[in-house]
């Protein structure tokens, strides 16, 4: 794992590289669709140009170049029970190409001789709004005589996300506030059998006021400990599920933006956890909240306030989150 944390951070900050070119995607990731394809996801990056494509490389060759207005790709007519590695890059509008991602890998399954029987449609579908900006979606096990290897999620008559056939739910982001969206889930085996659709789901995103605690970090909880005649605030918490990995996170303290931290590869998905000097005086009390950059480029919402003062006790209300106000929708009809 690699974290940097730069304090003083203001969110001006437009993720460029060297030179002004794209930085690195992050937050990569690729997985198994069939035994013939590959889905490969990445966080957008943000550049002062603007990302005009991602190149998507697989081992040293670039196989697909995508819009920069999506992160998402299926690689397909690959070869059953290989490991493939792939990279991704972005090109700007003037055409400057930023570094390769870090490396991912994906084996695709063993082709199923004469498999003509495709899984049955999702059971269950059901979801909630996550914020205004994005939904999470829920849906019981679909069955295959050969196993389900994925899950693609369609967003009226566009695949727009997949999962691993060991998922039964999804998180959908880059939506627009205030807007309804109908969604359907598609099974998939090894040998590209696709079942019918599970039922619509249709859901409508927040208005552009809410507050985005669907999309904040929760469990968000801050204390302090002393070391060597100083204080420290240590703070932990658990990612927001965004359907993709969150590898960058804005700390506000005392009302005010004070820390960026920025994971590598090894970014938590679990549990996270970091600790920051904030001085040597006894009593001085901090406000403190936190929010995750997701996986489309924007900012989710911010957790909870947490209050902690040096040498004493952390805010009781640290002891849970308030309940958030979005309830679940069933199948729509």
């Amino acid at each position: 794992m690699v974290l940097l944390a730069s304090c003083g951070w203001g969110g001006t900050d437009d993720g460029t590289g060297e030179g002004g070119l794209p930085g690195a995607p992050v937050g990569v990731t690729a997985t198994a669709g069939s035994a013939t394809s590959v889905h490969v996801m990445w966080n957008a990056v943000s550049s002062a140009g603007g990302v005009r494509v991602y190149e998507v490389y697989r081992g040293t060759t670039k196989v697909k170049e995508v819009p920069g207005s999506q992160h998402m790709v299926d690689l397909t007519r690959l070869r059953p029970s290989t490991l493939y590695v792939f990279t991704v890059r972005a090109r700007d509008t003037a055409g400057r190409r930023g570094p390769h991602s870090r490396e991912v890998r994906a084996t695709t399954p063993a082709a199923a001789a004469a498999d003509d029987s495709a899984p049955t449609a999702p059971g269950r579908s059901r979801g909630r709004a996550a914020g205004s900006r994005a939904v999470q979606l829920f849906w019981s096990a679909s069955s295959d005589d050969r196993g389900v290897v994925s899950y693609d999620i369609h967003q009226g008559g566009t695949k727009i996300h997949s999962v691993g056939g060991a998922q039964t739910a999804a998180v959908v982001t880059g939506l627009r506030p205030d807007t309804r969206y109908t969604f359907t889930v598609r099974a998939r085996d090894a040998a590209d059998n696709v079942s019918p659709p599970g039922a619509a789901v249709r859901l409508t995103t927040a208005p552009g006021s809410d507050d985005g605690r669907g999309s904040a970090p929760t469990a968000f909880r801050a204390t302090t400990h002393r070391t060597d005649g100083a204080y420290y605030v240590d703070l932990t918490w658990v990612p927001p599920r965004t359907g993709g990995v969150v590898t960058e996170y804005q700390l506000r303290l005392d009302g005010r933006p004070a820390t960026s931290l920025v994971y590598g590869a090894g970014a938590p998905r679990d549990r996270a956890a970091y600790s920051f000097y904030v001085g040597r005086q006894a009593g001085a009390t901090h406000r403190i909240r936190i929010r995750a950059r997701l996986p489309d480029g924007t900012w989710g919402g911010f957790s909870p306030e947490r209050t902690v003062t040096t040498g004493g006790a952390a805010d009781p209300s640290g002891t849970a989150d308030e309940p958030g106000d979005a309830g679940q929708a069933e199948a729509g009809g």
